[in-house]
């Protein structure tokens, strides 16, 4: 039950009532709402935190709770940083602003005689040794993207309240893919628990988890949190996970002093464990509840707001779908602008151009963003915006030559260079030197970090082609002196830049203008979103990224990665009814990105998919080393009928000009041949 306030301070009329001024009505109905349940719908951009602190002041200056009783919980130090800052200004302090991992860290500090028996164990500050211990001890080779997958999953199965022998059957259900099977990460997450105990060591999830359960096991250790936390305050709500959840019951006990604050919209991390069914299911769980909408948008102009509005409320009957429409407050700007490109260079070189006018014209860098999907799409930007001179900030990620991935395939070049003789084409040669280290351009995996360090070999491939392009006769060494010309260029230090991030990276920021960019199907929505739930959390993972612009908003896609490739993506879903000329297509999940050919020529590139299926295993190498996917559909779509036409097709270099050149024309005169053979 709701505990009685206490008695108010003489003067504590005039000094809550100060507390009020310079609140919009909603504001102010939130910050009187003083006791629990509370629950504050607070769109993107209404004032949600100025709204938390000012009802924080207002119920501390009424004498409704002493400062020091006061828990509030945000998810980033940072955030929880500001709170005190914002509340200390309003003559407010002694209030507790923490994210849930440094509450539960206090407490168990505090109780762990108690709890464990004996002196708090050490926080491990990486998970990443055990797990390569776990590993070892089942004979399990893992690269650094694997290593960092099982990470997240372990992190995912914890915070979601699985144990190790319940984690097949809760990945299925939650349809959880990584390049692991689901029972090599089950005996992993296993050994990493048992190797942790052996070193008496806890990792973060570990806090939650035992504090948790001294609450529920231990009265004597209840009461004592419950006596001095009786009012609670939890922002982003829609991103609280089971172990959150558990936390926060635990500290409640059967109180409702309890005010949340979330945007079901812009629920982003499902993938980490977060259920917005949480803030969803409030009033179904407090039926008592006073129930307040921030709908009121400060920061973005009437334009924006009005495109952020159409792209969520597409959702339709998704679940999560919009509770809030949001009313712009600002003056009207300029309408967001739409542009497709034939390629990534082309889309990035127009950013980059765009972006130096904006300088010229007196924006700030550091109020300039380009935000996007996958940190593999930042190596284009950083270019773009490298050869224009403009400096840049990466945020959330390493710059693309820094990734360990590409740090290791750089090295692995030089030494190739030195047995590059010339006859074998420079694109052949760096994706057999991917392939070293277990890349396969046709078997992308689902997702996670493994996905990622593909997605940046990917683009080291592509460099290749566009290399080639360039200068067909172009051997490896060059090459390689090319990518240490790139590296840094691109590394040079900056204090202030223009702000390069990933769409996750980019919560709770803003900047007056964005440019999303690389919004192309499966991408965004990205190509393992399959379920009905992953392709709703995509749609507002784009709304998250359209608020965050103040003033201007730009987005754009390009019909192919590289120059001369056939131009076959399509622009996003998401954008359609909202860009113009497009109308909606047929809801579900966004076919796996691939290059295919044009209708008329999918007959013979099947003929040729045949034939080159059946010379890879006469040779017993994988079907790409022959020829890839693009290769094969830009000889569909070329039809050449000579040897010197086959010879200006991308991808055709000289050593399978003169290998392949034969059958491959006879598959195109339409004969089906047998594979040749090759020395």
């Amino acid at each position: 039950m709701t505990s009685a306030p206490t008695n108010p301070p003489a003067d504590a009329g005039t000094s809550a009532a100060a507390m009020l001024s310079g609140l919009d009505p909603e504001q102010r109905t939130a910050a009187q709402a003083v006791r629990g349940p509370v629950c504050i719908l607070a769109g993107a951009g209404t004032g949600k935190t100025r709204a938390i602190t000012h009802r924080i002041a207002y119920a501390v200056r009424s004498g409704v709770v002493p400062a020091d009783a006061v828990l509030a919980v945000t998810f980033t130090a940072r955030a929880a940083g500001e709170l005190r800052t914002r509340l200390r200004a309003l003559g407010v302090g002694g209030v507790q602003a923490r994210t849930f991992h440094a509450a539960a860290l206090r407490q168990l500090n505090y109780f762990a005689p108690k709890i464990l028996g004996g002196p708090m164990p050490q926080v491990a500050d990486s998970q990443i040794r055990w797990i390569i211990q776990a590993a070892n001890r089942m004979k399990l080779r893992t690269d650094r993207a694997e290593l960092r997958d099982l990470a997240s999953e372990i992190d995912w199965a914890k915070s979601s309240l699985v144990s190790p022998q319940d984690y097949v059957a809760a990945a299925a259900r939650a349809n959880r893919g990584i390049s692991l099977t689901p029972a090599k990460v089950a005996d992993v997450y296993a050994g990493y628990e048992e190797a942790k105990q052996r070193n008496n060591e806890i990792d973060f999830a570990d806090l939650l988890l035992i504090m948790s359960g001294a609450l529920e096991s231990d009265e004597r250790i209840a009461a004592q949190v419950r006596g001095q936390y009786r009012y609670f305050v939890i922002d982003e709500y829609q991103d609280v996970s089971p172990l959150q959840q558990r936390l926060l019951t635990g500290w409640l006990g059967d109180r409702d002093d309890i005010c949340v604050v979330g945007d079901a919209n812009q629920t982003i991390y499902s993938f980490a464990g977060a259920r917005p069914s949480y803030l969803l299911d409030f009033g179904e769980r407090y039926p008592q509840a006073t129930v307040v909408r921030l709908e009121r948008d400060y920061r973005s102009t009437p334009q924006i707001v009005e495109l952020a509005n159409g792209l969520i409320s597409a959702a339709g009957g998704e679940r999560g779908a919009p509770r809030l429409r949001l009313v712009g407050q600002r003056p009207p700007g300029p309408k967001p602008t739409f542009a497709e490109h034939d390629d990534e260079v082309a889309e990035a070189t127009s950013v980059a151009s765009s972006i130096k006018k904006l300088l010229a014209a007196g924006t700030p860098a550091a109020e300039i963003a380009v935000l996007f999907r996958i940190n593999a799409q930042s190596e284009v930007y950083e270019q773009a915006l490298s050869e224009l001179g403009i400096p840049y900030i990466l945020r959330g990620g390493e710059k693309f030559f820094e990734r360990a991935e590409i740090r290791q395939a750089v090295v692995l070049l030089r030494g190739a260079a030195r047995a590059d003789d010339g006859t074998v084409p420079l694109p052949e040669l760096v994706v057999e030197v991917l392939s070293s280290v277990g890349w396969n351009p046709e078997h992308p995996p689902p997702g996670g970090a493994a996905r990622e360090r593909w997605e940046s070999l990917a683009a080291l491939r592509d460099l290749a082609d566009q290399f080639v392009a360039e200068e067909p006769e172009a051997r490896l060494d060059t090459f390689n002196a090319d990518l240490e010309q790139r590296a840094a260029s691109q590394h040079a230090p900056t204090v202030q830049g223009i702000t390069l991030a990933s769409l996750h990276s980019a919560k709770g920021l803003e900047w007056d203008a964005v440019f999303l960019v690389g919004l192309v199907d499966g991408t965004i929505p990205i190509q393992h979103a399959t379920t009905p739930e992953q392709q709703a959390e995509e749609r507002r993972l784009l709304y998250v990224g359209v608020t965050r612009a103040r003033q201007r908003l730009a987005l754009s896609w390009a019909l192919a990665r590289n120059p001369g490739q056939a131009r076959r993506r399509r622009p996003s879903r998401l954008l359609d009814g909202l860009r113009p000329g497009a109308t909606p297509r047929q809801s579900g999940p966004a076919k796996k990105a691939k290059v295919v050919p044009q209708s008329d020529d999918a007959a013979t590139f099947g003929r040729l998919r045949a034939w080159r299926k059946k010379q890879a295993e006469s040779q017993g190498v994988p079907a790409y080393v022959v020829f890839s996917d693009a290769t094969l559909v830009a000889i569909a779509d070329g039809d050449p009928q000579d040897e010197a036409a086959l010879a200006h097709i991308p991808g055709v270099g000289p050593t399978k000009l003169a290998r392949y050149a034969v059958p491959v024309l006879a598959v195109l005169a339409g004969a089906d041949p047998e594979p040749v053979d090759v020395d």
